[in-house]
């Protein structure tokens, strides 16, 4: 086995040529990279050395923090700033599997609205790997299937299958969209993931449920860690037949009965579009709400990137 693998020297490469990307955030980024799945269960305290590291990763959050450079003077970032994911409706997830060119949006304030981690880079977009879900790997009693977070682009996914390789797999674009309709047949909601330590940028979509997720839990409990996709739902009661169908694949809890009825919390709705797609009767429609920001869509962000470089 090669002392410095081939994906890291891509690392390297890629973090050198980052804007304000550190030695720290080089460490970080490799450790999270290559060990995720023992990070993950440590953040959300699913493994036995969680309560004696817990004030480790305080400290390391701190200093995360106080970094130069990360946040106005007297402003804090929060781990949701350095660490977090935007919904996607399953068009929206397509299109970003589908990408068939390199990509360059540096700076999506509006579409990420966090301080930190808000750029889609991508290289070699059809380069993607099926990880085995380490939010899933966490639980004692797991959804199935577990190979459903995707890995797309590099340096990341060339990473992951380096490292991992007892864990993750290469798999088809094809592939990549069974993966995403299969998981949205189940209810699982799509989340674009960025981190700070991950070149500031995109790298994933995971498949997410209540139950499992880190990310969705934390958020449930105050950490805004995802971001709406700028759509809430809509239903029309004199099409919906009062069934529930919608209110059992909410992760959101965003949707509840009222009377013979069921009825949107547009506060809690993050407009993934899950409960669209198992409505039987077809009473429920995404609809836009600027007030929740600009949709992942990548074709739009495209096209609107050309047309202001042009």
């Amino acid at each position: 086995m090669k002392l410095i693998q081939p994906s890291t020297l891509r690392f390297i490469t890629e973090a050198r040529q980052t804007p304000g990307y550190s030695l720290f955030d080089f460490l970080h980024g490799y450790i999270y990279g290559r060990w995720t799945h023992l990070y993950i269960a440590i953040g959300t305290g699913r493994h036995p050395l969680s309560k004696w590291l817990a004030p480790i990763a305080a400290w390391v959050e701190k200093q995360l923090a106080r970094r130069q450079g990360h946040a106005a003077p007297g402003e804090a970032l929060s781990l949701a700033d350095t660490y977090h994911g935007k919904t996607l409706s399953l068009e929206a997830a397509r299109q970003l599997v589908l990408v068939n060119e390199d990509i360059h949006l540096p700076d999506l304030e509006q579409v990420i609205p966090y301080k930190k981690a808000r750029a889609i880079i991508l290289k070699n977009p059809d380069h993607i790997v099926a990880l085995e879900c380490p939010c899933r790997a966490a639980r004692p009693n797991p959804c199935h299937p577990m190979d459903v977070c995707l890995v797309i682009g590099e340096p990341f996914a060339s990473f992951v299958i380096e490292h991992c390789p007892e864990k993750a797999r290469w798999i088809s674009r094809q592939e990549a969209i069974e993966i995403l309709e299969a998981e949205n047949r189940r209810g699982h909601v799509q989340h674009a993931f960025f981190k700070d330590a991950m070149l500031g940028r995109f790298y994933a979509i995971c498949n997410c449920c209540a139950c499992c997720c880190g990310a969705l839990q934390a958020h449930r409990q105050g950490t805004p860690m995802l971001a709406s996709s700028g759509y809430v739902a809509q239903i029309e009661e004199s099409l919906c037949a009062g069934c529930g169908a919608c209110l059992a694949v909410c992760q959101f809890s965003a949707l509840r009965m009222d009377g013979a009825y069921s009825q949107v919390d547009l506060a809690q709705c993050m407009g993934c579009g899950v409960c669209v797609q198992h409505c039987p009767t077809g009473a429920i429609s995404l609809q836009r709400e600027p007030r929740r920001g600009v949709p992942l869509e990548i074709h739009t962000l495209m096209k609107k990137a050309a047309k202001q470089n042009g």
